[in-house]
């Protein structure tokens, strides 16, 4: 009699137990897709903090060394320029001068008034990015020294990026919460914790085509939430 007691006993509590594992299973089931996937933006605009700089000039002529004497001329006379600018010597490079042949051409007009073309190009390389545009806007005092100037636009980059990434990723998960929230009160839940976040894509672009040398930086992050009742 007492054994079948016990059986009872032990198979009541089994039934209970089951039911309870029973019940978590089907809350779970229940809750398990109870999610929101939002996204976060943070935006910065911010000046470029490096410039690069390639000025290019070029002599024409049929005397070799002649030529060779005047390309140097004018790459002094640009050197002197940026340095007078504000730029150091580390920060200037002259490459070596390169030569065209036209005679030794096998096409194209043979028939100019000269044989060689001689380039040299300056690249400057600086984070002095107000030094480098003023000059820019003065280069037109090397023409009236007789430097026939090949300039190219500068290249402006942002390289701090990576010191302003962690706060403005901070901040677009920040904004990604503002937006759950409201969804989730919308939707009578309560947010619940994050369950995945991506790590975020970060965009550096010219703020216009008129000001390359102010960055527009951008952001954006997913992040997904648990809603809870």
């Amino acid at each position: 009699m007492s054994n079948r007691i016990t059986e009872s006993i032990i198979l009541a509590v089994g039934m209970v137990v089951l039911g309870w594992f029973v019940k978590a299973g089907i809350d779970n089931f229940t809750n398990k897709d109870r999610m929101v996937t939002v996204k976060g933006l943070a935006e910065r605009e911010v000046p470029a903090d490096k410039v690069t700089w390639s000025i290019g000039t070029k002599v024409t002529g049929n005397d070799l060394p002649t030529l060779y004497e005047s390309i140097n001329i004018q790459a002094s006379k640009i050197k002197n320029f940026l340095k007078q600018n504000g730029l150091t010597e580390e920060e200037i490079t002259i490459n070596p001068p390169s030569v065209s042949d036209l005679e030794a051409r096998e096409w194209g007009d043979n028939q100019k008034n000269f044989r060689y073309i001689v380039n040299t190009n300056i690249t400057v390389s600086t984070n002095k990015v107000t030094e480098v545009n003023k000059a820019i806007f003065k280069q037109g005092e090397l023409l009236k020294q007789g430097v026939a100037l090949d300039s190219s636009y500068p290249s402006y980059e942002y390289v701090s990026f990576l010191d302003m990434k962690p706060e403005m990723m901070s901040e677009a998960i920040k904004n990604a919460q503002k937006t759950a929230e409201q969804f989730a009160e919308a939707s009578g839940s309560k947010l619940g914790k994050i369950r995945t976040a991506g790590q975020g894509q970060f965009e550096i672009d010219d703020r216009d085509d008129n000001t390359p040398y102010i960055k527009k930086l951008r952001v954006v992050t997913t992040v997904t939430y648990s809603l809870d009742d």
